[in-house]
């Protein structure tokens, strides 16, 4: 068994309007499965395929209130595709923002709702990537964490240090999952978190308990409503267990 990361779930207190932005953002189609449900995927695409991880964005009342430890880094191809991208989203409703980031050649945007994101200087590493390079995770240990993720899912690890860590799919398209170390503790439920999802055929029980046995913890709330399990990683970061695709 295993599992892949399909989506990241960002929630939002206007679903509609902040995937109106990301859609533009990306290039990419949008949908809604249901009322306070905004999908977002490449156009043309058939979900889940490793060479997209796409984004789900659901309607939560609650205000947002520190910096998110999951955020996009978004890829370009040279530095005047970078100035004009940061123009275009600035032009969108994005503006600039200060995470301690000090003096680097990427630039540090926050959507209209304040989620923190990226966008990079050209980087071989990420070419053909598509739009997302990188979904980045805060973390205190990237080592655990590449140790956890890369047995939890079918993603191969490229690069392990103490300060970050990088894996990709297995079929080496799409954005990168790295894990970068920061100081700051967790507060709170993510506002941004991954998705992941095992194969068709495999049962979700069996899986939850498989990362179970790897690290994962069980978040204290109800969960007896919902049709996919949440569970926690080892450093208490919650992700969704979607039901097998």
């Amino acid at each position: 068994m295993a599992t892949r990361l399909v989506q990241i779930n960002m929630k939002a207190q206007d679903d509609a309007a902040l995937g109106r932005f990301w859609a533009e953002a990306l290039g990419w189609g949008i949908d809604s499965e249901g009322p306070g449900v905004t999908n977002l995927e490449p156009v043309g695409f058939t979900y889940p395929d490793p060479t997209a991880v796409c984004v789900d964005i659901i309607a939560r009342h609650e205000p947002k209130t520190a910096k998110n430890r999951v955020h996009l880094d978004l890829a370009s191809t040279s530095l005047a595709h970078q100035a004009e991208l940061v123009a275009r989203l600035t032009a969108l409703g994005a503006t600039p923002a200060d995470v301690g980031q000090g003096d680097v050649p990427w630039t540090v945007l926050a959507d209209p709702e304040g989620n923190e994101f990226c966008v990079l200087e050209p980087r071989p590493l990420y070419e053909g990537t598509g739009p997302i390079a990188a979904v980045v995770v805060d973390c205190a240990d990237p080592r655990a964490m590449a140790a956890f993720w890369g047995e939890a899912m079918d993603w191969t690890v490229h690069e392990v240090a103490d300060d970050h860590a990088r894996l990709r799919s297995a079929a080496e398209v799409g954005p990168y999952l790295e894990f970068v170390r920061t100081p700051d503790a967790k507060s709170g439920w993510n506002r941004v978190h991954l998705d992941i999802a095992p194969y068709r055929g495999d049962d979700l029980a069996a899986e939850a308990d498989r990362l179970r046995g790897l690290g994962a913890t069980d978040p204290d709330f109800d969960q007896s409503e919902i049709s996919w399990t949440v569970l926690a990683d080892p450093e208490g970061s919650e992700f969704c267990l979607l039901t097998p695709r």
